[in-house]
């Protein structure tokens, strides 16, 4: 697909500035003002993340209640329902709320959704599980800020709620009313909120306390904490007197944290940085077993090896089984069970990919069929409702098109989203209501119910909103580059350098460095999918591979000189060490 490469610069005599005084390099310089972080103390802070530097949990509105409440369930002898999630985010805060407050003597049960029974977020059937577990206090985590019914449930039933979760709150109509800015057209007909925000501009659920960043300081860092990171602040909140019985959560709160793809900056960034010290070093039998069903056992780990091994091996089991297993695999002492639990957790993945390989092909077909529109919308009957979310976005990525996964199940469809930067889907949704049972999620993704018979009023309804707020250039994809160099700048130093910007992920991507009017020198292809070649500028050359970059090998072949895009690295080989470049894209030079 074409991109757009677009190159971030910035006043030089500034750059050479930060440089001399931070004692950095000016291409990393250059590098972290791109990431917003423009003064020496900034750069000190984000290149030295220092555990003591977590922020007072207290801050979050609702923490003081939540704790209080908590400890009094513990005197009492009450028991206690935590209610999760069944991806990653909302297992690993499950886990994280489930050990702590065992840690502090509450009488805990916990419950994850069946996607296929339940669907997904804290609904009324898990208010009659709280009673017939003899349960007085429900926790949500990951889930419950839209649950208006089942708080409703719990006030008339007599037993207590404290809602965390990290999603995006109801909003008011401008007019006050109640009106199609609201997520759900259930809540319009059953009036069912009973609790309205002082920041009347907000819906919320009436539950006894409500933990969101995103209700109580939404523009602060804290707001883009994941399900797991609000789990692993209540921990610390719990936990005030035992500072290393909740350091031992930060790996629990990494694998939640990367699962749901939340900004890496600030104390995400914090959470990941030390919790991977964890997952490195096998403190869990759940995890060291997971990592050597994975083949990543021995690694250095890295957080692509989170997103791409053991993470979707986590969710496998709530896209096809049942995830309360997970939250043992994640807790449990013994290698046995560990090891028995992440074998099946393997199984269940090869299934995942296989059912998705097959949803993705039929959704292809369909939309070679329909043709491709400014977001695109796609359903069937017996689509796998725990694929769908994967299927969209693959094809969002492919085609850089919002997209709408359907499963239709008689009058009803369940479905995914997941959208491009350019397009706020939360923000469409909420303009679409009068065609939906149900949705909720974020900027980037969501989830929705609808009826069959709503499908295509929705699909126009949707492209409507995009073509008038996405322009031809919004539907192009960006390669942002972080700054300009020759080969002669390429060094070992720089490249330890880019270790130190480190964890990479959403708001911190890996680092990428643009270069022109390259020679190619033995071009060849390796394994018939990558791409090799030397590649020399002046007097100065240096080896280079593109991953699956075999297709433009002709192209390369015959270009007297060309551009490229990519990550410098140090190659260990045979006991030789070199620098070696990474390739992003390639094209002529002009």
């Amino acid at each position: 697909m074409h991109r757009r490469w677009v190159v971030n610069k910035t006043n030089q005599e500034y750059i050479a500035y930060l440089s001399s005084v931070s004692s950095i390099s000016p291409v990393l310089a250059q590098i972290l003002v791109n990431r917003g972080i423009k003064t020496p103390e900034a750069i000190h802070s984000f290149l030295n993340p220092q555990v003591s530097c977590l922020s007072d949990p207290f801050l979050i509105k609702g923490m003081e209640g939540a704790v209080e409440r908590i400890r009094t369930a513990a005197h009492r002898g009450e028991r206690v329902l935590i209610h999760g999630d069944y991806d990653v985010d909302g297992i690993s805060a499950t886990a994280i709320t489930l050990k702590v407050l065992q840690q502090s003597g509450v009488d805990c049960r916990y419950f994850i959704p069946d996607r296929m029974e339940h669907g997904y977020g804290f609904k009324p059937h898990a208010v009659e599980f709280a009673r017939k577990v003899g349960a007085s206090l429900i926790v949500t985590v990951d889930c419950g800020i839209t649950s208006f019914d089942a708080a409703a449930l719990c006030r008339e039933k007599g037993i207590d709620l404290i809602i965390t979760d990290h999603h995006e709150p109801m909003k008011r109509g401008k007019s006050g009313a109640k009106s199609i800015e609201q997520p759900i057209s259930q809540i319009k007909e059953q009036h069912s909120v009973s609790f309205l925000s002082a920041q009347s501009s907000l819906l919320l659920p009436d539950a006894d306390v409500i933990i969101n960043p995103k209700i109580s300081d939404p523009n602060s860092e804290l707001s883009t904490l994941s399900g797991a990171g609000i789990a692993f602040k209540l921990a610390q909140a719990l936990s005030a007197a035992d500072k290393n019985r909740v350091h031992d959560l930060l790996d629990l709160a990494t694998l939640g944290t990367m699962g749901d793809i939340v900004p890496l900056w600030g104390e995400n960034r914090l959470l990941v940085k030390e919790g991977l010290k964890l997952l490195q070093n096998n403190c869990r039998p759940g995890i060291r077993a997971l990592k050597q069903v994975a083949g990543i056992e021995g690694k250095t780990l890295k957080t692509g090896h989170l997103l791409f091994t053991l993470i979707p091996r986590i969710n496998a089991a709530g896209r096809i089984s049942n995830a309360e297993n997970v939250v043992r695999l994640l807790l449990t002492d013994s290698e046995d069970e560990a090891v028995d639990l992440s074998s099946w957790l393997d199984r269940c993945n090869t299934e995942r990919q296989q059912i998705e390989e097959v949803v993705y092909q039929e959704a292809m077909r369909q939309l070679a069929d329909k043709g491709v529109r400014s977001v695109i919308v796609l359903s069937s009957e017996g689509w796998h409702k725990g694929v769908i979310g994967i299927v969209a976005s693959r094809i969002a990525e492919a085609l850089y098109r919002p997209t709408f996964i359907l499963s239709r199940e008689g009058t009803v469809a369940r479905g995914s989203a997941r959208s491009i930067p350019p397009f706020n889907i939360y923000r469409a949704l909420t303009q679409c209501t009068k065609y939906l049972r149900d949705f909720g999620g974020h900027r980037q993704a969501a989830g929705l119910e609808v009826n069959v018979s709503d499908i295509h009023s929705f699909e126009e309804c949707m492209n409507s909103i995009a073509e008038e707020r996405l322009s031809p250039e919004d539907l192009v994809p960006v390669l942002e580059i972080d700054a300009t160099v020759d080969l002669a700048d390429i060094t070992f130093d720089l490249a330890r350098e880019f270790d130190m910007i480190e964890p990479f992920g959403c708001g911190n991507p890996e680092p990428l460095l643009g270069s022109k009017k390259l020679e190619v020198l033995y071009p060849k292809v390796v394994k018939d999918l990558h791409l090799k070649m030397k590649l020399r500028q002046k007097n100065r050359s240096l080896d280079a591979i593109g991953f699956h970059m075999a297709p433009i090998y002709q192209k390369i072949g015959t270009s007297p000189a060309v551009d490229i895009v990519f990550t410098p690295c140090v190659n260990v080989w045979e006991g030789n060490t070199n620098l070696q470049l990474h390739l992003k894209a390639v094209r002529p030079s002009t």
